[in-house]
């Protein structure tokens, strides 16, 4: 047995002449969603529940393949094995179909997938706690179980069905929805979101576009909120970056400076827009975030001199005791 918490405590064992026990495996009651953007190929999906930690083993999603969302008395073998499955071109109907008939304790999970292809399917097992719901749309599928209220899956639907933007901010939205409609019975706690593009056999580490996760909070979703948005400028900064490798500053300019407006306090973002100013020559511009970025964090002014032996400021003394003096 891997542990007892208190609601698992409730359950006394067959052996003892009472109710049947349910597998033991971690608690993760929540909503989530799942969902795939055909005009793009993003596929993903978020979740909340208060429960510890709850992204690591929820969601599930591969560029071109699809995503999986395993919750209740969850059972992350229907995450990998599902993609497994899908990736060799199975539809995620058959897929689920097949993992939900060899799984002995099936009465008790709550199964999402959806396919590269748009193919969608759910299941929620007879013994998953009420409130429980689940909604499959054209492109997406939403439940959710031990919820306050009923309700919650409509909302999600809802929210997603409606709201613009990109695969991530209609998640986010089919989350809040969630939440206001009354959300998780005991609460929040923790909060993910994962959204992945590209074909078959992209690299996660090129395919991850977002990969968020609030372990620990007592307002997961707004700060899941606040992550996306931090995510989104330095997404914009990286753009910066790859327009510096090509050679072209001035698009490099540009992006930096929307990346600043994304995140005004980011010092750092700050600091390495005035250090690309300062290598193309001009330093009238770096000067003003140089003392910005200085202020923010004094210790950005012991990096400058380090700089030049990687190549990221001109070997010049003159130079650097100019961007030091900077006030």
């Amino acid at each position: 047995m891997k542990k007892c918490f208190a609601l698992l405590c409730l359950f006394v064992s067959a052996a003892a002449g009472a109710v049947e026990p349910p597998p033991m495996t971690d608690l993760t009651h929540t909503f989530s969603i799942i969902a795939r953007d055909p005009a793009t190929g993003e596929v993903g999906g978020g979740v909340q529940s208060h429960w510890f930690n709850v992204g690591t083993g929820v969601l599930w999603a591969e560029a071109g393949v699809g995503a999986v969302a395993t919750q209740s008395f969850l059972d992350p073998r229907y995450g990998a094995h599902g993609l497994a499955m899908m990736r060799e071109g199975k539809p995620a109907d058959e897929v689920l179909a097949a993992l939900v008939a060899r799984d002995q304790d099936r009465a008790y999970r709550q199964v999402a997938m959806i396919d590269d292809r748009g193919n969608v399917a759910n299941f929620t097992g007879e013994k998953a706690i009420a409130e429980h719901c689940r909604i499959a749309g054209a492109t997406y599928s939403v439940q959710a179980n031990l919820m306050w209220k009923t309700g919650v899956c409509k909302a999600m639907s809802a929210a997603f069905e409606t709201t613009g933007g990109d695969l991530a901010e209609r998640i986010m939205a089919a989350l809040d929805a969630a939440q206001d409609a009354g959300g998780d019975l005991r609460g929040q706690q923790s909060a993910a979101l994962l959204v992945v593009a590209g074909g078959k056999g992209t690299p996660d580490y090129e395919a991850q576009k977002f990969n968020l996760r609030v372990d620990d909070s007592d307002e997961p979703l707004r700060e899941l909120r606040r992550l996306l948005g931090v995510a989104r400028a330095y997404r914009v900064m990286d753009r910066g970056d790859e327009h510096l490798a090509e050679g072209d500053p001035a698009s490099a300019l540009e992006a930096f400076s929307t990346a600043m407006n994304m995140a005004p306090d980011n010092h750092e973002m700050m600091f390495w827009t005035a250090v690309m100013l300062a290598r193309t020559g001009d330093l009238d511009r770096a000067r003003p975030l140089f003392a910005k970025s200085f202020a923010l964090w004094p210790l950005w002014r012991e990096l400058v001199p380090r700089l030049p032996s990687s190549g990221l400021l001109p070997d010049d003394d003159e130079l650097i005791g100019e961007i030091i003096g900077i006030e």
